[in-house]
């Protein structure tokens, strides 16, 4: 519990101090400056390190679909096993220098087990003893850049509210039994010629409540992550990434980690609306499965 209050006071200092950044009179010029923006598209410009504007809306609805048929648990092939995660974050800017958005997170879920087809998670047949579904959390959330002078780097802190009454029944597991607070640390770099660009994020997430409820209780998860897009046009973007994730014991007698990598496209559909696939592979681990996941999104910036 120790190393959990030491996680939420730097976390409570970290926050105090961009709410001191963000009231500060002066606007950044530079930042306000729309020319430049007006070249790009918003798979260019959007990055999740990058905010919206005060009266703005981005949307973003993402879907992950992860299965396997292998894990650390054992040896050779197992019963397949297919989880579903459907995402819908929403944002709005505030403030009038692009610091500060406010929004929420909300996630549902489909799982089955006993080797049905992964396909089978979008049949929804939660009274089947082999699947079960619904709205699993909700998070209220803020996106803020905490240094003016670097306005592609951004924080977005996130709290975790789970909507679950148990955590695994007739042995389908459906989505954590704790309160997460997440937050998720973002920085992107573009290239001379922008036709190249770097993105890198860290996610840490510290799962707190009763170690009894949840595996994930009383821990805190790493997740870095490292993503590189190549833009043959400014509407079209090819990229590669790979990411890793440690989960520390703070007391649950838990640890896990796994190592993925991967690739996607992202393609600008309108002005406002763009679409992106992603594919990735878990190829190493420890307490973990070892599969695959299949992700499609759409985001719209209003």
């Amino acid at each position: 519990m120790k190393s959990i209050k030491k996680y939420i006071v730097a976390s409570a200092v970290l926050l105090a101090t961009s709410v001191s950044f963000a009231q500060e009179e002066m606007e950044d010029k530079k930042m306000m400056s729309s020319e430049p923006e007006q070249e790009k598209s918003n798979i260019q410009q959007y990055t999740p390190s990058k905010l919206i504007g005060k009266g703005q809306v981005d949307i973003k609805w993402f879907n992950n679909l992860y299965t396997q048929t292998k894990s650390t648990f054992s040896d050779g092939k197992e019963p397949r096993q297919s989880f579903f995660t459907s995402t819908l974050e929403a944002y709005t800017g505030v403030g009038e220098n692009k610091r500060w958005n406010v929004g929420a997170i909300f996630e549902f879920r489909s799982n089955v087990i006993g080797d049905r087809g992964a396909l089978d998670v979008f049949k929804f047949d939660g009274e089947d003893t082999t699947a079960r579904s619904g709205l699993t959390s909700i998070a209220p959330s803020v996106k803020f850049v905490p240094f003016k002078s670097v306005s592609n780097f951004s924080i977005q802190s996130s709290f975790f509210i789970p909507l679950v009454d148990n955590e695994t029944e007739n042995g389908v597991f459906l989505d954590q039994k704790g309160y997460t607070w997440q937050n998720r640390f973002f920085y992107d770099y573009t290239f001379p010629g922008d036709k190249w660009q770097l993105f890198t994020e860290l996610n840490s997430e510290l799962n707190f409540g009763d170690k009894e409820e949840s595996f994930a209780n009383n821990s805190l998860n790493l997740t870095p992550g490292v993503f590189l897009s190549y833009f043959p046009s400014s509407k079209f973007t090819v990229l590669a990434l790979v990411q890793h994730s440690q989960r520390i014991d703070l007391g649950n007698n838990f640890t896990q980690d796994f190592t993925a990598v991967g690739g996607g496209v992202k393609y600008q559909l309108t002005n406002a609306l763009n679409l992106e696939a992603l594919y990735t592979n878990f190829l190493r681990g420890n307490n973990t499965g070892l599969g695959q996941t299949f992700n499609l999104g759409l985001r719209v910036i209003l």
